[in-house]
Formats: C-alpha cells, sequence, structure tokens
C-alpha cells in the first residue's frame, strides 16, 4: 500500500515537472519569436545559430531547433541519462511547435532597447523553468557539461565562449549593432536565469547529512561521475553523523536531489555558491575509498 502511494506520488512529480517544463519552453517561443526574431536580435547556442539560418534563408525556426538539436542529445544521450534527454526532447519540441504558432502574430515592439530589455526577461524566465526542472532547450548547453565532466572546463565559460563566436559570425552577418544587442540579451538572459533556477553556473557546494551516506556516496559517483569528501560529524541532539561534501554544477542539482529523495527523503541537505575552485577535481577512476569506520552500521531489515 505504502509502495503504491510512493509510486503515485513519483508519477505525480513527474507529470508536473513535464508541465513546467512546458510552461518555460512556451514562455521561451514567445519571447524568441515575438521580441527577438522581428528585431533580427540573436539568442544563444543552437537557438542562435536557428535564427541566424531562418533570416539568411527563410527555413523555419521550428524545424531547425529540431534539426540542430537532434546531434547534441544524441551525443549527450549516454552520459547525460535518459530523464535528462526525454526532458530536454520534450522541451525543445514543445518550443518548435509554439515557435510556428507565434510565427504568424505581430511582433510585440519594434524597439530594440525594449525587445532586448523584455525580450531577455521573459526569455530567462521560460529557460530558468526548463533547467528547474531538468532539461534544457539548447543543444551546447549539453555538449558544455560533458566537457565539465571530462575536461573540468566550468559550464557558463563554455556556453559563453560559444554564443561570443555566435555573436561575432552575427555582426558580420547583420552589423554588429545587432550582435552588441545580441550579447546584451544574453546577459540580461543570464541574469533572469539566476533568479528563477537559483545560479547561472558558478559551481554549487551540497552538504549532505544522511543515515545512508554509504549508498548516496555511491549514487553520487555512479550516476554523475562526482566524487564526495566524507566528513565525521556530531549534532547537539541527534549525535554523531556522516557528512557528505560535493561540489556540482548547477545542471546537476536537479539528479542529486533525485539520487537523495530516492534513497533517504529525511537527508539534511544544504546548497551554496562556491565562488571560486583551486585545484582540480577528483575523476572518476575506480573503486570507492570509503572509510567504513565513518558508515553509519546497517540497521537489520
Amino acid at each position: 500500500m505504502e509502495k503504491n502511494k510512493e509510486n503515485k506520488r513519483n508519477v505525480m512529480k513527474i507529470i508536473w515537472e513535464f508541465v513546467v517544463l512546458s510552461v518555460g519552453a512556451i514562455i521561451a517561443a514567445f519571447a524568441i519569436e515575438e521580441f527577438l526574431v522581428p528585431n533580427t536580435i540573436l539568442d544563444g547556442g543552437v537557438i542562435g545559430i536557428g535564427i541566424m539560418i531562418n533570416n539568411l534563408f527563410g527555413i523555419p525556426l521550428s524545424i531547425l531547433t529540431i534539426v540542430l538539436n537532434v546531434p547534441f542529445l544524441l551525443i549527450g544521450a549516454k552520459k547525460m541519462g535518459i530523464m535528462f534527454i526525454a526532458k530536454s526532447g520534450w522541451a525543445m519540441v514543445v518550443f518548435s511547435v509554439f515557435v510556428e504558432v507565434f510565427a504568424p502574430l505581430q511582433r510585440v515592439t519594434g524597439e530594440y532597447l525594449l525587445a532586448v530589455c523584455f525580450g531577455g526577461v521573459i526569455l530567462g524566465i521560460g529557460v530558468g523553468l526548463v533547467i528547474r526542472s531538468g532539461g534544457c532547450l539548447d543543444g551546447t548547453e549539453t555538449v558544455a557539461i560533458l566537457l565539465n565532466r571530462k575536461f573540468k572546463l566550468p559550464v557558463g565559460r563554455t556556453v559563453l565562449i560559444f554564443n561570443i563566436i555566435i555573436y561575432t559570425v552575427a555582426g558580420f552577418l547583420f552589423g554588429f549593432d545587432r550582435a552588441m544587442y545580441s550579447l546584451l540579451t544574453y546577459v540580461v538572459t543570464s541574469k533572469v536565469i539566476d533568479v528563477v533556477e537559483m545560479g547561472l553556473e558558478e559551481a554549487k557546494a551540497a552538504f549532505i547529512i544522511t543515515n545512508e551516506s554509504s549508498e548516496v556516496a555511491e549514487k553520487i559517483y555512479k550516476r554523475l561521475g562526482r566524487t564526495v569528501t566524507i566528513m565525521e560529524g556530531e549534532g547537539l541532539v541527534s549525535g554523531k553523523k556522516v557528512v557528505l561534501y560535493c561540489v556540482l554544477t548547477r545542471f546537476e542539482i536537479f539528479e542529486l536531489k533525485q539520487i537523495i529523495n530516492s534513497i533517504d527523503d529525511s537527508a539534511f541537505v544544504a546548497i551554496s555558491d562556491v565562488s571560486e575552485i583551486i585545484g582540480t577535481h577528483v575523476k572518476k577512476t575506480g573503486e570507492l575509498n570509503v572509510p567504513k569506520d565513518l558508515l553509519p552500521e546497517e540497521s537489520d531489515k
């Protein structure tokens, strides 16, 4: 009976996440089609490339979004997990459909600064909702995450480099005033994502206090490729506890929550921003090295 209730809660949770993904994708499509595209202002990443191709050759942006993002989804399929790819794919499909729905409507404004400010804010809200629900709208973010996991390149910096290249090309094609408007839109959008999703791309530090520390540490290691630091702590009331410390990116926060909730829903987790990292992460290279004396004794079940 209890298991059925838990399964029902999980199903409802997933349904709600897909609803929020859809809402975020629709909001983003509205911002792109009613503010940015009519004024030749580019978003970053794959969508920005799609807007350029749309302006040059007239190919519908809805088709370009799917076609250009598919290779990135295939690249990330093995590493990012089925649920991440499914959510991202769904968000991209909804986005593409509503780009086509909003295309015939008259643009909201022809004033470039208004388009940058309001378009950037609305786009940031939409993208932030998508990311907060565990998906993404742009394939370059998937590649940036993979590069982060393999080479420890900061995700935010990698995406910024991609976008600077795109805006430079746009400057030659449409004029550098459009490139500067596009870069300003990216800055506005990024700041709004900060508010909606709790942080753009600075690393996040997670402190996890759980009675199932061994299993949580192992799952984090296997699913995220992140090692954890195991510390011994003592609660004022609860007594001795094991504290897990892990540094990860904002894109992995959702997955971390899923891992912890699936193992120990009574765990205490504190997540904070990390302004700077000095040194290198320990890469996933072999078996876990877990101090047995710090792990709680297994209870009889």
